[in-house]
């Protein structure tokens, strides 16, 4: 399925991919991009071009520091504010010199409220299946920012990710000015994902949209080759809208006239923006139908949750539509198959995406206690992501059994045992949202989603989190408790209690049932009920839930991690450590 004329995973353009070149300094080093078929022995002859083209790059760290400096608050692109301007990427991309080679990428666009980021993923991973070179950006990264460029299906290095930034930020810092200022944040990384899309000569790249659609920096693109709009929901309503249509609206901003869009079932208020919108533009646009399970000979999609499997039909429309409008298959490729080529079945099922419906045991725990303390993790942070959440949540609890490790390696019972038993489990929250959310649309959803399938949270835990927005891979100095300020938390606890009172007063026999009982030791919770505590620190609460497990040996913790990818990612910052 490769074009004629390269190898998969090498630059259809050279056959061949970019070398880096890194020369040690002192203190520093310095990085060239040198292109395709240009040998190490040229150096010295082409010292003197060499010389102006040399990207110096300073450490990773100073590298961060300069882009925290370029945070700011967020707000439309269509306001007065100067350094907002949606015209202004232009005046960038042509100091960057990336309008032709913007033109000539073959481009997916994906935007809507949430599984945009899993569509994009997926779509990623069939076509590097294919054969393709593949460029993803997505948004935002958990602990990393190099999260955000994958090329091939890995982030970008160290040394490359350096020399790409140092590039884009030594020529704007030259050339822009008072009426140009510099880049905000996302705009100079949505800058940077062209620039390396473009050095690295990737066969295809995948946007996913980072906020909104119309205003968006990754909607400069003026041809891509096929868009998609996944879910819609309210979310971001202080900048796209407060009713579905509005966001609707915002979304079809990266419509372009005559490209094919594909998105998935919609609320009609939604949808019917969506149809008006691509009937002005002359799109065809069609609802891609969810994946059908028994496509995938008995494989499972990579990403969990039942939810993927519409996300799944997204991205397998937008890739058989990027390669037939490319000229790699024919018009009915997919249609003349009773099942899926072992290509997409392969991308599907081998897909990867921190933060999103991951399962992951605590590696602390696992040398004492084995399996008995597992993190749920989902960034969730919508009400209707909520119910998506506790979907999963509910299911995958169920689906996980485990026994004690009564056993010995040949299965027989070790001595003093009557042969393996089944634990029980007890689902913990640990929960945190930003405070433009609203919690009490929120939690409600959560609580109400689960209890509908059995699930009772036994306990739930509030934090704040431990990185800080306004400055990236920066995580909050530790401060002594008395400077916490946990007033979000408490109002965040208040709300659980209220639900939980009310819930123990429509079904206090069911989770009785439900929750083992579990030995409490909170005394570094600056609140605690005994239905929820406030910490001061998430690596408190982890210790708090490490030794509750060591406490209570008859007893699986399941716990849910959802509220905020910044939380998700802080979790799996303390427990990979």
């Amino acid at each position: 399925m490769s074009e004629p004329g390269f190898e998969p995973g090498t630059s259809s353009k050279a056959g061949q991919p970019n070398l880096l070149i890194l020369f040690p300094l002192t203190n520093r080093h310095c990085a060239t991009i040198l292109p395709p078929f240009y040998s190490t022995r040229d150096l010295r002859a082409e010292s003197d071009e060499m010389s102006k083209e040399k990207l110096v790059v300073s450490s990773y760290d100073e590298a961060m520091e300069a882009l925290s400096s370029l945070i700011t608050k967020r707000s439309r692109a269509d306001k007065s504010n100067k350094g907002d301007r949606f015209d202004l990427l232009f005046d960038y991309i042509k100091i960057l010199e990336l309008e032709e080679p913007i033109k000539q990428m073959k481009i997916i666009h994906v935007a809507g409220t949430k599984g945009k980021g899993s569509t994009c993923t997926f779509a990623e991973s069939i076509l590097r299946n294919c054969g393709f070179r593949t460029g993803l950006f997505t948004s935002p990264h958990l602990i990393d920012v190099r999260e955000r460029f994958r090329l091939e299906g890995s982030d970008i290095s160290e040394e490359k990710f350096l020399a790409y930034f140092w590039w884009c930020w030594d020529r704007l810092k030259e050339r822009t000015s008072d009426e140009v200022p510099m880049p905000t944040y996302f705009r100079f990384l949505a800058l940077l994902a062209f620039k390396i899309f473009a050095a690295e000569q990737v066969d295809v790249a995948i946007l996913e949209v980072g906020l909104g659609g119309k205003f968006d920096a990754t909607n400069v693109v003026e041809n891509p080759v096929v868009c998609g709009i996944a879910s819609l929901g309210y979310d971001h309503m202080e900048i796209l809208g407060n009713t579905l249509g509005q966001i609707a609206g915002e979304k079809a901003g990266i419509f372009k006239r005559g490209v094919p869009a594909f998105t998935v079932p919609q609320p009609e208020e939604a949808m019917s923006v969506l149809e008006r919108k691509a009937s002005e533009l002359d799109v065809n646009l069609e609802i891609a139908a969810p994946l059908d399970p028994s496509l995938m000979s008995g494989l499972h999609l990579g990403l969990e949750g039942e939810h993927q499997y519409m996300n799944a039909g997204l991205a397998l429309a937008l890739c058989s539509t990027w390669l037939q409008r490319t000229g790699h298959v024919g018009i009915n490729y997919l249609n003349q198959t009773t099942s899926l080529p072992d290509e997409f079945m392969k991308g599907l099922a081998t897909a990867s995406l921190q933060g999103r419906a991951q399962i992951v045991p605590d590696q602390f725990m696992e040398s004492e206690n084995p399996g008995d303390l597992v993190f749920y993790l989902d960034g969730a942070h919508s009400p209707e992501s909520m119910d998506v959440c506790a979907n999963w949540f509910c299911l995958a609890t169920k689906e996980d059994s485990p026994y004690d490790q009564c056993s010995d390696s040949k299965g027989l019972p070790k001595s003093g045992q009557n042969g393996p038993f089944r634990k029980k489990a007890t689902q913990i929250l640990l929960f945190n949202c930003m405070s433009v959310r609203d919690p009490q649309l929120l939690l409600p959803r959560l609580v109400n989603a689960c209890a509908s399938r059995g699930v009772h949270f036994k306990k739930a835990l509030f934090v704040p989190n431990t990185s800080v927005y306004y400055k990236v891979g920066t995580v909050a100095s530790p401060a002594a408790d008395a400077q916490v300020d946990l007033s979000w938390q408490i109002t965040l606890q208040r709300i659980w209690e209220s639900l939980i009172l009310g819930e123990k007063g429509r079904d206090a026999k069911n989770a009785e049932l439900t929750c083992e009982a579990v030995g409490d030791d909170t005394d570094k919770g600056a609140h605690s009920s005994e239905s929820s505590t406030v910490f001061t620190s998430l690596p408190l609460a982890i210790n708090w839930l490490r030794d509750s497990v060591r406490k209570n040996q008859s007893v699986r913790f399941q716990v849910l991690v959802t509220g905020s990818l910044h939380l998700v990612g802080d979790v799996l910052r303390v427990i990979k450590k």
